[in-house]
């Protein structure tokens, strides 16, 4: 098979590395990729969202799959785009169409999909500019701390927990009359506070059935002990060890089971990763959100614990055979440490050059936002490197990633020392 890769992160840094290595993939490109994904295919210089460049490159090159890493290209209907188009539409594309990726695109479709289909979540409730004046009133009654999600895509940003009602209500202000998040705030869902730890489950389905992939726990605060900022995620890990048979249960009966199911009884085809952010509350699991592709950086600490044949798993996505499919999970445990530019996630530097990636021994450095220059390899993102360590318990694999991104060096290099260690 020949496959193209969309995307440009550490997440397809992890699918490409993990696809390379399947006997079924002759060939692989990555558009754009980065000099990560190189090492593991051909990059091509082409943009996530755009449709038509993509369609006369898979025609080029005789492309026999498509999977999506990033939302942008899903919500915007990469999916659609090729069942609609005679000349493409036999070429399989892994990951949801655009009403499916709506699960991610819209926080209002998604909570009132769990509402419909009865998956546990957080009470909450929309507005927009209109009903602003309902929403003030719901805020004061509605209990502290309180959380405001912008409905739409906001790079991950258009999340507030608000301590006070003062603050809850200028900030929902702030979102639905100044567009603080953009057209994404639009609407605002207002949402109870949970209380718990939280984790990720991913699941890959064919529309009818679905393979649990390993579970992880990201960490999404820029400072040590979890303080200051969110970011895109400073770790991860896998497996999670509160996440054991009896709580995965929980979650398959009361949250991946309805959800297949909701996907077909509301005729929402559906093909590609599901991913349910949860909150453990007592041992019982409650849905934060969906996303409907990968997590990054979980995927870095996942790829490297599937043993089975990924392409296989994919071709049978593709196909609608994935119960045929054998899914092997190693019991070793895997653990990413980010390295991140100076400043994030504010303003923060780039262009800066990296060396030391040779000295790398006991872990894969998946590449997040670098780029070549010539000979060099320099920054280009927020997050630069993810630092993945597979080992036999988690205190190694900790030390080991945390070990391995020590010896990478470029100017404001800054990486969290403790991750997974609230897990020990």
């Amino acid at each position: 098979m020949n496959i193209l890769l969309i995307g440009s992160g550490g997440r397809e840094s992890a699918f490409a590395w993990k696809l390379s290595q399947s006997p079924l993939c002759s060939q692989l490109f990555i558009a754009p990729g980065n000099p990560g994904t190189a090492a593991y295919g051909t990059n091509v210089n082409l943009k996530v969202t755009d449709f038509e460049g993509i369609k006369a490159f898979a025609l080029a090159n005789a492309v026999n799959m498509v999977l999506v890493g990033p939302e942008e290209p899903l919500v915007k209907g990469i999916h659609d785009f090729f069942l609609n188009d005679e000349q493409i539409k036999h070429i399989p594309v892994i990951g949801p169409q655009q009403e499916g990726a709506q699960l991610e695109g819209s926080k209002d479709f998604s909570k009132q999909f769990m509402n419909r289909h009865n998956i546990p979540t957080a009470k909450s409730q929309t507005f927009t500019s209109e009903t602003l004046q309902d929403g003030l009133t719901y805020l004061a009654g509605a209990g502290l701390p309180v959380v405001l999600k912008a409905d739409g895509l906001a790079a991950g940003k258009g999340v507030l927990i608000c301590l006070t009602l003062q603050e809850a209500q200028t900030e929902l202000v702030e979102m639905l009359t100044n567009a603080k998040f953009g057209a994404a705030s639009s609407k605002v869902v207002v949402e109870q506070f949970l209380q718990g730890i939280e984790l990720s489950v991913f699941v890959l389905t064919d529309g009818n059935s679905y393979k649990i992939l390993p579970e992880a726990k990201d960490y999404k605060r820029i400072g040590e002990g979890d303080t200051g900022l969110n970011t895109g995620g400073m770790g991860s890990v896998s497996p999670v060890p509160f996440a054991d048979a009896a709580f995965m249960q929980k979650v398959e009966e009361r949250v991946i089971i309805p959800t297949i199911n909701g996907l077909k009884q509301d005729s929402i085809p559906y093909k590609g990763f599901v991913f349910i952010g949860l909150m453990n509350c007592d041992g019982e699991p409650y849905v934060i959100e969906y996303n409907c592709r990968m997590g990054d950086p979980e995927t870095e600490s996942v790829m490297p614990r599937i043993e089975s044949d990924f392409a296989d798993l994919l071709k049978g996505v593709a196909e609608g055979t994935l119960a045929e499919k054998e899914l092997v999970i190693s019991d070793k445990v895997a653990a990413t440490v980010v390295c991140v530019a100076g400043g994030y996630p504010g303003e923060y530097l780039k262009d800066k050059t990296i060396s030391g990636l040779e000295n790398v021994r006991g872990s894969i450095a998946f590449h997040a936002g670098t780029y070549a220059d010539g000979e060099e390899i320099k920054t280009s993102g927020g997050r630069v490197l993810a630092i993945t360590s597979l080992q036999n318990d988690m205190f190694t694999a900790l030390q080991q990633a945390t070990l391995d991104a020590s010896r990478i060096y470029y100017d404001g290099k800054y990486f969290r020392k403790d991750i997974g260690f609230d897990l020990i």
